[in-house]
């Protein structure tokens, strides 16, 4: 996971020191915005039902001009995700949170409308499950360290729009999938699955 994450930083900042070297313009800012998370099943014990969960993502990010029509974008984010899971005996919900590095190129179509794609790490944060039953009630905090049990890194895509509505305000919506899955044999306790979200929201430059 070091490792990773000293690479995706390094390309974050290597990225930023190059355009500045070049005398091309950057541009920050900050964004936020709404979540909205569930999972993609794999091979295993997955024979349950999941719904979307409502989170969050905020963060900084760049946007340093390569040619008239195309910029690299790159951003550090918060971002929580998750599904919730009902049945007869109650509800489920597990909420996990991650920070997370896209590395996205973004591409002029017309007008202030940008087309963003690229890579993305994720890096994990926290697991918080919370089970609302018939007759009880629990809620687990972890802080997942067991690397047999999720994945402390994924590396995964996104795809998405950014307009903006001026040099200073723009609105963006997006979609976020993991390329690997959370762990390597699912069970019951833990599923094999991937993260998908829907993203929504507002950035300002400076």
């Amino acid at each position: 996971m070091k490792k990773i994450f000293i690479l995706a930083m390094g390309l974050f900042v290597t990225g930023v020191a190059n355009a500045q070297s070049t005398d091309k313009p950057i541009t920050v800012g900050i964004k936020a915005g709404a979540n909205f998370s569930n999972i993609i099943k794999n091979d295993g014990n997955n024979n349950f039902k999941t719904k979307y969960l409502t989170g969050f993502n905020a963060g900084v990010t760049v946007d340093v001009k390569i040619l008239d029509v195309l910029a690299f974008t790159p951003e550090l984010l918060y971002s929580t995700k998750g599904y919730k899971l009902e049945s007869s005996f109650g509800d489920f919900t597990q909420t996990t949170s991650f920070i997370e590095l896209p590395l996205l190129a973004t591409v002029k179509l017309a007008g202030g409308l940008n087309l963003v794609a690229g890579p993305q790490v994720s890096f994990l944060l926290s697991t918080k499950n919370k089970f609302d039953g018939n007759f009880l009630q629990a809620q687990q905090t972890n802080v997942e360290n067991d690397a047999d049990r999720f994945k402390k890194s994924l590396v995964g895509g996104v795809i998405g729009f950014r307009y903006d509505i001026n040099n200073k305000v723009g609105i963006n919506g997006r979609y976020a999938l993991d390329f690997q899955k959370n762990n390597e044999n699912g069970t019951s306790n833990t599923p094999e699955y991937k993260n998908q979200v829907f993203q929504i929201g507002l950035g300002l430059k400076f």
